[in-house]
């Protein structure tokens, strides 16, 4: 798959940048939920994956639509009592409805920002965290009491290994304990490697132990040192051959093979292939936002700046018609719209654009911060130092302990003059 999809596999020797790939397998793992079963001869699966409900509930998960999803899985779960599968499914869609509105699924926080080392503004809601390791829990214990009963249950080892692997995104992602994340990440690749051992066709599982290997392959040995793994390995390319397989054979996970394929590819600067991976989601799921604002970062990122322009600007149209998106975060639209005008020198446009980001209603603090910080940079730019020094300050007064606010502070010392 390296080779179709031109991904060079060689070690950088940029740390920082080698490190950031935990960040980015805390992401892909939380890819890690169900589009709709496709069925195939030659692949094994748990049969749940069949059930009309659960691919039903998956197609309003798929479209963003999360309460829909949320309660057609509550209702799932409370008709299979017991089942870790049936666990899984809940506990998937509160993790990642959760992500949602905290802005950790915008794949830009972690292909361009320093997520393993800046003090950001992400906030944790103690009654979800709450909710969410419950559910983890119930579904290990479930998994648990059938491996009890036949060690080589296959169905319970991949359910267990899911739930670890949902646990572990939410502990990289929103507390930023990159050690206690990692260890259940070795634990739910060990768990899925052990269902593949048992039963190869089990191909679902390939989707966790490849992200597992790639990103281990791609950490550095001093990283893995500071948290305790120094004798653990991976490969990329192994990684890659896995989950090229899921992506084509995967019964459950091929959405989310593609998903992290992309993810991969954006890291690795293979922008032209990352867009043509994702193009395939977004005429799948034409609806759901996150493909159609992921198109338009890539092409931001390609250095097609106002072919991304015309994107962003479709994903607000679109907005614009009742009912098209179920779901959507317009703030990072619009903060996308403004770095690519500003990557035109379209300054001022910019600057309107981050303004309406930052005017958005229940906006993050995180991208509030990041807005207000490129649009007094664009004022400076063009020569508006009060405007400037406002968003300076009001960055400083929303996040004064974050990277933003350091930022800031060099903006209300001197005028930003450009890179």
């Amino acid at each position: 798959m390296g080779a179709r999809l031109g991904i060079q596999t060689g070690t950088k020797k940029d740390l920082s940048s080698k490190m950031r790939w935990f960040a980015v397998g805390a992401v892909v793992l939380a890819c890690i939920g169900f589009a709709g079963a496709a069925r195939a001869a030659d692949v094994d699966t748990n049969p749940m994956n069949y059930d009309p409900q659960v691919q039903e509930a998956y197609q309003h998960f798929y479209n963003l639509d999360f309460s829909g999803a949320v309660a057609r899985f509550q209702r799932y779960h409370d008709e299979h009592p017991t089942d870790p599968q049936a666990t899984d499914y809940l506990l998937n869609i509160v993790l990642f409805q959760e992500l949602y509105q905290r802005d950790l699924l915008d794949t830009t926080f972690y292909a361009n920002d320093g997520f393993l080392t800046g003090r950001h503004a992400t906030e944790e809601d103690p009654k979800k965290r709450d909710q969410i390791f419950a559910l983890a829990d119930e579904a290990v214990r479930e998994a648990d009491w059938r491996l009890s009963q036949n060690a080589n249950d296959v169905n319970a080892l991949f359910s267990r290994a899911w739930a670890r692997s949902l646990r572990c995104t939410y502990v990289a992602m929103v507390e930023r304990g990159f050690g206690t994340a990692f260890r259940l990440a070795s634990k739910a690749k060990d768990d899925a490697q052990h269902a593949l051992t048992l039963d190869p066709n089990y191909v679902d599982a390939k989707l966790i132990v490849g992200i597992y290997n790639y990103v281990v392959g791609a950490l550095p040995w001093p990283f893995k040192v500071m948290i305790g793994f120094a004798g653990i390995t991976g490969s990329k390319s192994s990684g890659l051959a896995l989950l090229d397989d899921a992506a084509n054979r995967g019964i459950i996970t091929r959405v989310e093979a593609r998903t992290v394929i992309a993810l991969f590819l954006r890291r690795e600067g293979k922008y032209q292939q990352a867009i043509q991976v994702v193009l395939i989601l977004k005429n799948q799921y034409p609806r759901n936002f996150l493909f159609c604002l992921e198109e338009a970062n890539l092409r931001k990122d390609a250095g097609e700046g106002m072919a991304a322009v015309v994107a962003y600007r479709q994903i607000l149209d679109d907005n614009a018609k009742p009912g098209y998106f179920a779901s959507t975060k317009l703030e990072l639209a619009e903060f996308g719209l403004g770095d690519a005008l500003r990557g035109q020198r379209h300054y001022a446009e910019a600057a309107k654009a981050y303004e309406e980001a930052i005017a958005t209603p229940e906006v993050g603090l995180e991208l509030k911060l990041k807005s207000l910080v490129a649009a007094g940079q664009c004022h400076d730019l063009l020569g508006e130092r009060a405007l400037a020094v406002k968003d300076y300050q009001d960055a400083v007064n929303a996040g004064p302990n974050t990277s933003r606010a350091d930022i800031a502070r060099k903006g209300l010392r001197s005028p930003y003059k450009g890179n």
